[in-house]
């Protein structure tokens, strides 16, 4: 992993807490250095671009780097991904012993990072509109700054509370909009209903400011990205007609890769399917180690440790071009694990991270038409993804009930790996479900692999290796081990929490 610097956002390191309560970074040397990168809108851009690169490329371990952290640990904690407890990572989040302990480092590092790029926003926010500049580039610099900002609260609110629609006025996270300072007085945590109104304000606002521009290449957030985030807060806290319409215009633009396309391995910016993403190069890639836990087939991934539950296997249809990812690893001391080749590195082991596709945004108006009772509107949109993916088409129960299991299944198979398994168990009060790979009887499934000498043997099945909570409490909805803890750190600092 290359070590980066992040010029732009040292300039602002004086403002930059490392969580919300009142610690500050290293102090700058230079204090003129505040008021020259917010002479222009130009160079108050440059503090956009420096907190995204930090935001994405930057970790104190190579299990922490960046934002991807977020998404590998919410599909660790998931149904599907069933991760090697024997490889470095992931295995305490996948056991359910890191994310409830406020004292490790991995909660540490999440809400630092999540609040270090609010406070950076916030003064971009706070200093635009009295920069030099055309009001064409303060509104462009403004508008990213809002939504990034509310990405973060976004993320704050999807992984801290249960579901909005659960209770919308459950204590979540503090709030802050203005630049934090030495002197600034730590906030008590805001209600869901609180954060997700800020989200909103924000991202509408981001909306218009962001109306009449174009980007240059999709790390940068415009006017579609804008609309899926909406799309998903509007999911969120069920308001369904938002949703529709968020998706609809967040997609358009953005058709779904075909079906030989996806075999190509979610590493490429340049699908005309992503949205949004984080681009990498040689020079700065610290964003790609997150694929050598994604990778579980490239010869140069390190740990192969993201492998699927056989379970997920069987949800797929034998025609569908996702089915094809599948293989039995037949290499020693990993014989019957169920490797799924989603995601494969470029040359030179690095690879883009997608952050947001067209096909969620499908799915998202599927699930919110459905919600809405509006079910052959959902069952039309659903079935347009499965189309694309050589799938049979949805021809089952027009129940609604029914119609909404079907989407929620068609997300996990479609977003599997892309960090959305936890957040979505919360969102609708679902629960984790592991089982081990043994039939009716009790007994092993027998699997076929191929040995590295091409030797077809017939081996047991391997799939998750941790079904119970650590009080060895049955998976349940709504359950204390799926929120993120408040660092503990972050409670001695903050006396208002």
């Amino acid at each position: 992993m290359k070590q980066l610097k992040y010029i732009s956002f040292a300039l602002i390191a004086a403002w930059s807490l490392t969580s919300c309560a009142n610690e500050l970074e290293t102090a700058p040397t230079d204090q003129a250095n505040g008021a020259e990168v917010f002479k222009t809108a130009e160079s108050a851009e440059t503090v956009i671009n420096g907190a995204w690169a930090k935001l994405n490329d930057d970790g104190p371990t190579y299990a922490n780097i960046g934002y991807s952290t977020v998404l590998r640990t919410s599909d660790a904690m998931g149904s599907d991904v069933a991760v090697l407890t024997n490889k470095y990572g992931f295995p305490s989040a996948y056991a359910f012993t890191e994310m409830i302990n406020n004292t490790a480092s991995r909660p540490q590092f999440i809400w630092s990072t999540l609040y270090s790029t609010i406070n950076n926003m916030n003064n971009v926010i706070t200093r635009i509109d009295q920069t030099e500049g055309s009001q064409e580039k303060k509104n462009q610099v403004k508008g990213q700054a809002k939504a990034l900002r509310a990405f973060c609260y976004l993320n704050l609110a999807s992984f801290y509370q249960f579901s909005y629609l659960k209770d919308k006025t459950a204590l979540t996270a503090p709030i802050y909009t203005e630049p934090s300072t030495i002197g600034s007085v730590p906030k008590k945590r805001a209600s869901l209903e609180e954060i997700y109104t800020l989200i909103k304000s924000d991202l509408t606002e981001a909306d218009n400011l962001l109306a009449n521009y174009t980007r240059n290449n999709k790390d940068k957030i415009n006017k579609a990205v804008v609309n899926g985030l909406l799309a998903r807060t509007y999911l969120n806290t069920g308001e369904w007609s938002k949703a529709v319409a968020a998706a609809k215009v967040a997609r358009t633009g953005y058709p779904l890769m075909t079906a030989e396309k996806y075999k190509e391995g979610f590493n490429d910016i340049s699908n005309g399917e992503w949205i949004w993403g984080h681009g990498q190069t040689q020079e700065q890639s610290g964003a790609s180690y997150a694929f050598h836990y994604l990778d579980v087939s490239s010869s140069g991934s390190y740990y192969y440790s993201f492998m699927a539950d056989p379970f997920f296997k069987n949800l797929f249809d034998t025609n569908d071009i996702r089915s094809q990812l599948f293989q039995w690893d037949g290499l020693p001391g990993r014989e019957g694990l169920l490797r799924y080749s989603k995601f494969k590195f470029k040359t030179g082991l690095i690879a883009d991270i997608v952050l947001m596709r067209s096909a969620e945004m499908y799915l998202i108006e599927a699930e919110a038409e459905a919600r809405n009772g509006n079910i052959t509107n959902a069952v039309a949109v659903l079935n347009e993804l499965k189309t694309a993916r050589n799938a049979n088409p949805y021809t089952g129960s027009l129940a609604q009930n029914e119609v909404v299991k079907e989407i929620l299944i068609e997300r996990r198979k479609e977003l599997f790996g892309e960090g959305f398994s936890l957040s979505d168990i919360i969102r609708t009060q679902g629960t984790v479900v592991r089982k081990p790979y043994v039939d009716a009887s009790g007994q092993p499934i027998k699997v076929q692999v191929t040995t590295p000498d091409g030797t077809v043997k017939t081996v047991n099945g391997r799939g998750h290796s941790v079904f119970n909570f650590p009080d060895q409490s049955a998976f349940a909805p709504n359950s204390k081990y799926y929120l993120f803890s408040i660092p503990q750190k972050e409670v001695e600092n903050n006396p208002n929490l």
